[in-house]
């Protein structure tokens, strides 16, 4: 194992009594029954608005029975709605749909350091990065894919292990469409999918029509992705913070980083003689400074 791989390790898992409401679905997803999946992707759409409804609402939205919503609340650690109210009120900013929403007051640098730091490490300690970078170094080719504002961070990942492997594309490239860029993959290639919120109402077909060229699958989001985590061979969860009106990538780029060091280091003399070659080329062309 090379020791970007090596030094990832996994994380110390939080008591149920210190994990946020979307981190316990996360936890308990492949568990629930197809009904509570239901209820629990709206209570992670409303996360952000949830104290403006009444249970009996929330189970409406969903589409499910009020029986189901409460088994629901009570598999995730709370007695009742109200108790789910009173968690959520103590969070800053949990997550939802993504809307900005105007912070009122300066913003306290040392508190958002604190929340983006955790935010980090709780992306790049989760066990399944190495297994995610080994898979990403020995993949015949690899495809990178993100839309709205999931692309800056596919693009960034496709950048950086292009850097250290040959054969990785973006998709999709502007103006253009994915589906021709799943055709011609198959068994020994991967496809990387980054997710997160606000994501287009297609993401759960594009994943279904990525596993079957038989390509290996991950896919990179937030917790509230984890509805579309079964459609991936890989689910690597990453907080976004919401402590100002618009979401912090910090912590998916830092992953990038992560994931492409790994990928590097596992590349071993092939890896460092592609970055080199890179290097001449920019000089020779006088591309950069």
């Amino acid at each position: 194992m090379s020791e970007a791989v090596a030094r990832v390790g996994p994380p110390a898992a939080p008591s149920e009594g210190e994990q946020r409401i979307d981190q316990r679905i996360a936890a308990r997803h492949a568990d629930l029954t197809p009904q509570e999946r239901r209820a629990a992707a709206t209570l992670l759409e409303h996360l952000d608005d949830l104290a403006t409804y009444r249970a009996a609402e929330l189970a409406a939205m969903a589409g499910v029975s009020r029986a189901t919503m409460s088994r629901l609340f009570r598999s995730l650690g709370f007695e009742d709605f109200d108790q789910v109210r009173d968690h959520l009120r103590g969070l800053r900013g949990p997550g939802g749909s993504g809307e900005p929403r105007r912070s009122d007051g300066r913003p306290d640098p040392a508190a958002l350091a604190a929340h983006e730091q955790a935010a980090i490490l709780r992306a790049v300690e989760h066990p399944a990065v190495a297994e995610v970078a080994t898979l990403l170094a020995r993949a015949s080719r690899v495809l990178v894919v993100g839309w709205r504002n999931s692309y800056p961070v596919a693009l960034h990942l496709r950048e950086q292990l292009a850097q250290a492997r040959d054969d990785v594309r973006l998709a999709p490239v502007p103006g253009q469409t994915t589906g021709e860029e799943l055709v011609g993959l198959g068994r020994g290639d991967a496809v990387v999918v980054i997710g997160f919120r606000r994501r287009p109402a297609h993401l759960g077909d594009f994943l279904d029509a990525a596993r079957a060229t038989g390509a290996r699958v991950v896919l990179v989001g937030d917790p509230t992705a984890v509805v579309h985590a079964a459609g991936a061979e890989h689910w690597l969860e990453c907080p976004l913070t919401h402590e100002l009106a618009f979401d912090s990538y910090a912590a998916p780029m830092a992953l990038v980083s992560v994931l492409a060091d790994a990928v590097l280091s596992a590349a071993r003399r092939r890896g460092t003689a592609r970055v080199r070659a890179i290097s001449e080329t920019y000089e020779r062309l006088g591309e950069v400074e």
